[in-house]
């Protein structure tokens, strides 16, 4: 069966996420974006795991749903952690991603990560402890485990991010490399970026949301054809089988906050091929300026852009709903107005990635204004024009210029 699958999100009990982040509440908003399976992030936070037991109930193998539901959502046990250590003579600031068949498992590896550091106090736990002897302890615990790189590319949190991270997976992980399986892409890179490193060849690149609130959910995910169980999923990821991991959902690089290199205090930003001639400095105060993720890229990369791997997981490069909606509109995400727009294309044609990825124009502008179905046509045609995201700052999305959206015209009217 198609599964879409978003495994990173993070629960109210991490700093700086929604408080409506609830497990029922992500359930009615994966049934929106049409996600199968969502990870529960958090996993090593006691309160959350308190929620997770409580309102979660046994579905398939290894997988979870909200208690008296037979249908619904379901959750597979994710954590992000992150490693604050010193190796090779260096800082690493590296952040992973746990999955976890069973809450038992999930439980022996809070006990065990509770007597290394303060579990209690976010969601994303901050451990002095090396990416290795974490992989050492949560597949002591349980083989089945699966740990992944997080966002691989984020300067400064990343295995490979230019202010923190490593030149490779062996050198983070050394003995326990062949048990890493994936990496996520992160929202500033892509898997085109990622086949510019060879080394990656045999590596899956899965992409999730890193959501902290309900609508950015499903943002970046992974679409697989397998049995609905947590063994099928990592299988798919695992395996490089074109028939079972179908392809992964993308945002377009460029919005994501580390694209280019830049210096957030004077908003300047600037290509790996200007930084060089800065001499890494910013333009404006010369200050150093933050090394984005193509930059660093270009600095691992053996091979030309646009070379594609023979074992690769293709990808659709996607934009969220409510932001074409907004676009047409000319106006933002929170208005009422995009609102009622978006929950009646989801009342008339299903899920947002239906919407977004497999419905056909003409039956979209059998409901909606011809500004949403062409920005709808626009992103899947990539025609857009992007502002590139730096220093923390993400990219500007722009599928219209002010002379082409008609959206204000009277006859441009949704329902």
């Amino acid at each position: 069966m198609r599964i879409i699958a978003d495994l990173h999100i993070h629960s109210p009990y991490a700093r700086a996420v929604s408080k409506d982040m609830t497990l029922d509440n992500l359930d009615v908003w994966a049934k929106k974006k049409g996600i199968t399976v969502m990870g529960t992030g958090d996993f090593t936070h006691p309160q959350w795991m308190k929620e997770i037991k409580s309102r979660l109930e046994p579905a398939e193998s290894g997988l979870y749903k909200i208690k008296g539901k037979s249908h619904g959502t379901r959750f597979l046990l994710t954590v992000e952690i992150s490693s604050i250590y010193s190796k090779g003579g260096k800082t690493r600031r590296v952040h992973n991603l746990i999955f976890c068949p069973s809450i038992e498992s999930a439980e022996k590896i809070n006990k065990s990560l509770g007597f290394l550091g303060n579990i209690k106090s976010d969601g994303r736990p901050i451990l002095g402890l090396d990416s290795k002897e974490l992989a050492k302890i949560v597949f002591d615990i349980d083989s089945r485990c699966m740990l992944v790189p997080a966002h691989a590319w984020t300067p400064w949190f990343s295995i490979f991010g230019s202010m923190s991270g490593f030149d490779s997976l062996e050198e983070c992980f050394e003995e326990y490399t062949p048990y890493i399986y994936a990496i996520e892409t992160g929202l500033s890179s892509d898997p085109e970026m990622n086949w510019r490193v060879s080394r990656l060849d045999h590596i899956a690149l899965i992409s999730n949301s890193d959501s902290h609130s309900l609508k950015r959910i499903g943002r970046e995910a992974n679409v697989f054809d397998c049995k609905l169980s947590y063994n099928g999923i990592m299988d798919a990821i695992k395996s490089h089988d074109l028939k079972q991991f179908l392809f992964t959902v993308e945002f377009f690089p460029e919005e994501g906050k580390y694209h280019y290199d830049g210096h957030r205090a004077c908003k300047f930003s600037c290509t790996p091929e200007e930084t060089k001639k800065f001499e890494n400095k910013c333009a404006i105060c010369a200050k150093k300026m933050t090394i984005g993720v193509m930059n660093r890229v270009d600095a691992l990369a053996d091979r030309a852009y646009g070379k594609k791997p023979l074992s690769a997981i293709p990808f659709r490069r996607m934009v969220p709903l409510d932001e074409i909606i907004a676009e047409s509109f000319g106006m933002g995400t929170a208005s009422k107005k995009v609102k009622t727009a978006y929950d009646g294309l989801i009342a008339s044609l299903g899920t947002e990635f239906g919407i977004l990825i497999d419905a056909e124009l003409s039956d979209i502008a059998a409901v909606a204004t011809p500004e949403i179905v062409e920005g709808i046509k626009r992103v899947r045609e990539g025609s857009l024009h992007i502002e590139p995201g730096y220093d923390g700052e993400y990219g500007v999305v722009k599928i219209f210029t002010a002379d082409e959206r008609v959206g204000k015209s009277a006859q441009a009217k949704l329902f």
